[in-house]
């Protein structure tokens, strides 16, 4: 079951108009919400990126946060799982094609459900491999935009070897990955690109960083060189869907002594004890 402009509906009974500006020019805004035992997972957070997403488009947000909570709770009541993703879709909605903004048109809004698996045991045993490439991506990556090709044909790069996650470089410094942000550890420091606009502000980088300050984890955000990912002890990739998971390999070549290290052993037991209170209800609102 679907959300689409104000009907619940099975996904094979949603249409959305050709000249939608979403279909015709990629002109919406997406964002993606973990759901861990039917409660969203740090709602408040998500919505505010979305908000940072839609002010970036100078598209007005078509619901208040407090409409957003409900539908968000009746597609979780709908949907089959404890653990879902929910994607939602808002574009400026449909009218004749011409790039400049159309006047007094109505949002197209879509929400669905997908089932949220937990991320396979054994790659956190065995870590997984990277690529990189150049990032040729625009020049406004904070906003979560529907128009994803250069992120897709990036992440294909690293299908096609057969890897994880393509890291992106950009003027010789990290920037993030295809569909992830990227922490490193170098001299015993846990270090992770800042947020502007050249990487989208993840919510579970966000996370990642309150754990290590409140556990005493040395970290620091701050440009990372191109010399020092290749060179780091441990390299980590995290997202909404993914959590956090080592990088042991990158272009072919082990990251450290090729197996997940201490840092990322520490924080993913700290996130997994993290999550568990928020699904318990325990965890205090950030």
């Amino acid at each position: 079951m679907i959300y689409l402009n104000g009907k619940f509906l099975p996904m094979e009974q949603a249409t959305v108009p050709v000249l939608d500006r979403g279909f015709i020019f990629g002109d919406g805004v997406y964002e993606v919400i973990p759901v861990y035992s039917r409660k969203p997972f740090r709602l408040g957070e998500h919505l505010s990126r979305l908000q940072h997403s839609l002010d970036g488009i100078r598209l007005q947000n078509p619901h208040t946060e407090e409409q957003w909570a409900g539908l968000i709770e009746r597609i979780i009541e709908l949907n089959e799982g404890d653990d879902q993703y929910l994607y939602l879709h808002i574009t400026r909605g449909v009218a004749k094609r011409d790039h400049a903004f159309p006047r007094e048109v109505t949002p197209t809004v879509f929400i669905m459900s997908n089932p949220l698996p937990a991320p396979p045991a054994k790659l956190l045993v065995s870590g997984v491999s990277a690529i990189t490439a150049r990032d040729n991506r625009w020049g406004r990556c904070d906003i979560k935009a529907i128009s994803l090709l250069p992120n897709i044909l990036l992440r294909q790069l690293a299908v096609d070897a057969q890897a994880m996650e393509t890291i992106l470089l950009r003027d010789g410094l990290l920037t993030e990955g295809a569909a992830s942000n990227i922490f490193i550890v170098k001299d015993d420091l846990l270090l992770t690109p800042p947020k502007d606009h050249r990487i989208l502000p993840g919510i579970t980088y966000d996370v990642v960083l309150e754990l290590a300050e409140t556990h005493g984890v040395p970290h620091a955000t701050r440009e990372i060189s191109e010399l020092e990912l290749r060179t780091a002890r441990e390299i980590m990739l995290t997202s909404s869907t993914k959590e956090i998971l080592p990088i042991t390999q990158l272009d072919g070549q082990p990251i450290g002594n090729g197996t997940p290290g201490p840092v990322f052993q520490q924080l993913d037991r700290l996130y997994q004890a993290y999550k568990l209170e928020v699904m318990r209800g325990h965890a205090p609102r950030q």
